[in-house]
């Protein structure tokens, strides 16, 4: 259709999109250029995912591919559970294909919101890293920028990749998401995907850092360069090619409305079910954190306890929402510092 009204797309190409949205051709991609990805198979039919669940094995993660916050998506555990989500996938994704993944749950994962020009500059606007481990979707989870527990060659490592990835997928201009999870044990770095667009994690990196994404990329679509164009944030003394660099800490806490739909699972998987979210800012994590769930607006002053500990069921509904994580579950960990079922030392 654009070929035949003559439509000329600039910045992410179709190409480009394609390559970065077809699990099949970002997979290869990234093999080319010597970065990591979650050992995995393509399903095109029931029986197709049930021989690459054979390999991959269970727990593993499903995919659909061209949707978008996670839709049709999820994690199975068994094999009942594996045939509901991939019916449902094969059913959302427009060209009928899964993505089916190794199990990443527990890993660690970070973002970076990446911005590039027509003569291959590019820059690093945030690193974003999400308080929730992998398994629940980055829509849901609890997220902070900067990223707070990377080390400074952890970052260039990652930085580096990213760029890396935005030149191989062909985002000529404009600005992308990378996504990354990290093996808390061994230190495995692996790229989860790769979005060439502006996404909700470019609008929280914009806010966080006043680097305008958006506007900056529609000029760099029109032929400008980042040298070229002056940083409002800055009142125009720095031009859009200097990296960010903030002295406070952002923290985004996603906000549900499970009771407005009736019947509905309220545990989080790798599809997005978050229908909000706030930002708060802070000269610290703590105080940043603080403000988000105050922010939140639903009833709580800060780390309100969400159970008695005089209850003799208190610790199993704690332990319960630890392991099968909700939209209350900070307040549940907060609890079980309280009732001592986590102390630092277990978290370091």
């Amino acid at each position: 259709m654009l070929a035949e009204f003559g439509v000329t797309m600039i910045g992410a190409t179709a190409d480009a999109i394609d390559k970065a949205e077809d699990r099949r051709r970002f997979d290869v991609a990234m093999k080319k250029i010597g970065l990591d990805t979650a050992r995995s198979g393509i399903a095109h039919t029931m029986e197709e995912a049930l021989a690459v669940a054979a390999d991959v094995g269970y727990p593993c993660i499903i995919r659909p591919s061209f949707t978008m916050g996670g839709t049709g998506g999820g994690i199975a555990y068994n094999r009942e559970e594996f045939e509901e989500i991939c019916a449902r996938g094969l059913d959302l994704s427009p060209t009928n294909e899964l993505l089916i993944d190794e199990s990443l749950i527990g890993w660690k994962e970070y973002e970076m919101e990446v911005v590039r020009d027509k003569n291959d500059n590019c820059i690093i606007v945030c690193s974003i890293e999400n308080f929730d481990a992998m398994g629940i979707h980055t829509g849901d989870s609890i997220t902070v920028a900067p990223a707070q527990t990377l080390t400074d060659k952890e970052y260039q490592i990652m930085r580096n990749a990213s760029m890396a990835v935005l030149r191989e997928i062909g985002v000529e201009t404009g600005g992308s998401n990378v996504q990354f999870a990290v093996n808390p044990k061994n230190g495995r770095l692996i790229v989860i995907e790769m979005n060439p667009r502006v996404s909700r994690s470019s609008a929280l990196a914009s806010k966080a850092t006043g680097f305008p994404i958006a506007k900056v990329a529609a000029k760099l679509a029109v032929g400008y360069t980042l040298d070229e164009l002056m940083n409002d944030i800055t009142g125009g003394r720095t031009p859009a090619s200097f990296e960010p660099s903030i002295d406070y800490v952002v923290t985004k806490i996603p906000r549900f409305n499970f009771e407005k739909f009736a019947g509905s699972n309220d545990r989080l998987t790798t599809q997005m079910k978050s229908v909000g979210e706030v930002m708060a800012i802070g000269r610290t994590q703590q105080e940043s954190l603080q403000k988000a769930l105050r922010g939140l607006e639903v009833g709580a002053a800060g780390f309100d306890p969400k159970v008695s500990l005089d209850d003799p069921e208190a610790l199993t509904k704690i332990r319960r929402e630890l392991k099968d994580a909700g939209a209350e579950r900070i307040w549940y960990i907060a609890d079980a510092f309280r009732a001592g079922c986590l102390s630092m030392a277990s978290l370091t």
